[in-house]
């Protein structure tokens, strides 16, 4: 399913545009990454697309649909989100907390069909949590956490999966499996991430934000050019390819550019 973000603007009590006339198309079953400096409106715009946020004017689409004229329900059942925050503030297990992203499919206490039980299981699988199934959740480490926060959403069949900073607490390991593994769930993905050499790596395309404007898109090797990242980012770097998989990949000089 296509998501698209037509002319999306944010603006604050103060008159402060967070975004500004933004536009992004994420194709189906397509990976985009969202990157920028901090405070450039990436988590604003993602908070846009899975409605904790109802922009200023613009038009967030899920395939042919206004995702704003849906019913809650129905805007549940197709767009997924794993965000910065992730807090819980009570003490479920975590086979419990994976377990709640099948509500938005089922009505009242409804319990879990053989089916949807299988589909908590293998999340759980999926993402290394068989061992911590039956540990509260308030117990786990943030990595850990974050792993059942993604389980979640995975388990709730979204159309379109949309994640703030995924990698946020997580080893090497959990970043590569978690990154690598977006581009064969099937979904349209929309993820914000700091890193750009895993951006580079993970990402079809990408698109870059400037005090809430896009300033780039494209595929990495487009966008992550040495002028783009002094100018939007001001950090020297030199691009080189991967020696393995080919993409662009940043070597950074620990000295800042001037402003």
């Amino acid at each position: 399913m296509e998501l698209r973000l037509q002319d999306l603007n944010v603006v604050v009590t103060d008159g402060k545009a967070l975004v500004q006339d933004l536009s992004l198309d994420v194709g189906d079953g397509e990976v985009v990454g969202l990157v920028g400096p901090n405070g450039s409106g990436k988590s604003t715009a993602l908070r846009c697309v899975y409605r904790a946020l109802r922009p200023t004017s613009g038009t967030v689409r899920v395939g042919p649909d206004d995702l704003a004229a849906l019913p809650a329900r129905r805007g549940a059942q197709l767009v997924a989100a794993l965000t910065q925050d992730g807090s819980v503030g009570l003490d479920f297990t975590v086979e419990e907390v994976v377990a709640l992203g099948r509500a938005p499919h089922l009505r009242g206490n409804q319990a879990l069909s053989a089916r949807e039980r299988a589909l908590c299981e293998r999340a759980l699988e999926r993402l290394d949590l068989t061992h911590l199934a039956g540990r509260g959740i308030l117990t786990l480490s943030g990595g850990e956490r974050q792993r059942v926060l993604l389980a979640r959403a995975l388990v709730q069949e979204p159309r379109i999966l949309v994640l703030d900073e995924p990698t946020n607490h997580l080893d090497v390991r959990h970043q590569v499996e978690i990154l690598s593994s977006l581009r064969g769930a099937g979904l349209t993905v929309l993820v914000v991430l700091h890193d750009l050499n895993l951006a580079a790596a993970a990402c079809d395309r990408l698109g870059v934000l400037s005090q809430g404007r896009l300033v780039a898109s494209g595929t990495p090797a487009e966008v992550l050019t040495e002028d783009l990242v002094t100018d939007v980012f001001g950090v020297r770097a030199t691009v080189v390819e991967h020696p393995l998989t080919g993409d662009p990949q940043l070597l950074y000089a620990l000295t800042p550019t001037p402003h």
